[in-house]
């Protein structure tokens, strides 16, 4: 089985099993999420490997982390998670990419992110839910970090923090990688 496959499969049963404990019917869930109800239908059937962005609007729906979503080893108190399991969500030929390192479901889900953003390159992402709160540390580069249309020089050495209902992007405006360390709390569903 390849890590795609693992990816597919552990995907299908987890959407399945936090819809059911949700108690969301998958039109609901399709309402929550703004995601089709035959796409829901083929990623619970491992028939389709779905975006990014439809992955996180799913996971954002069902109030879990990415890394809920995508978990193929769930039930020990202590998960270890080896570099070669954490999951490259996205990258390009230049070398941009982001990895999800770690998350947790602790009082809503917290997930924990490595970016590189290669020179010209970057990715914008759709508001997350109220009460959503981002943390980044830049560790190379000078990243451009926009919320809500407003760019911000956020140099290496340098935090920020944001409230991430508002649409955001990351962008590598300079002639170096951009590297950075990300964390996502998201709220709990009420």
């Amino acid at each position: 089985m390849t890590d795609l496959d693992r990816l597919t499969q552990s995907l299908a049963r987890n959407l399945k099993r936090w819809r059911g404990e949700r108690g969301f019917t998958l039109d609901a869930l399709a309402a929550r999420a703004g995601v089709s109800r035959g796409m829901i239908i083929q990623i619970e059937q491992a028939r389709t490997n779905p975006s990014v962005g439809t992955t996180v609007k799913l996971a954002d729906a069902l109030g879990v982390s990415i890394t809920t979503l995508l978990d193929h080893e769930q039930g020990s108190p202590v998960r270890l998670v080896p570099a070669g399991q954490t999951v490259r969500m996205w990258s390009t030929e230049a070398g941009s990419f982001t990895t999800l390192l770690v998350g947790t479901e602790a009082r809503g889900p917290l997930e924990l992110w490595s970016w590189r953003l290669m020179p010209g390159e970057g990715s914008a992402s759709d508001p997350h839910p109220e009460g959503t709160v981002e943390l980044l540390h830049v560790t190379a580069g000078d990243l451009t970090l926009i919320v809500d249309g407003t760019p911000y020089t956020v140099p290496s050495g340098t935090c920020a923090t944001f409230e991430a209902h508002h649409p955001h992007a990351y962008r590598n405006e300079g002639s170096e990688p951009v590297e950075l360390t990300m964390a996502v709390s998201i709220p709990p569903v009420r």
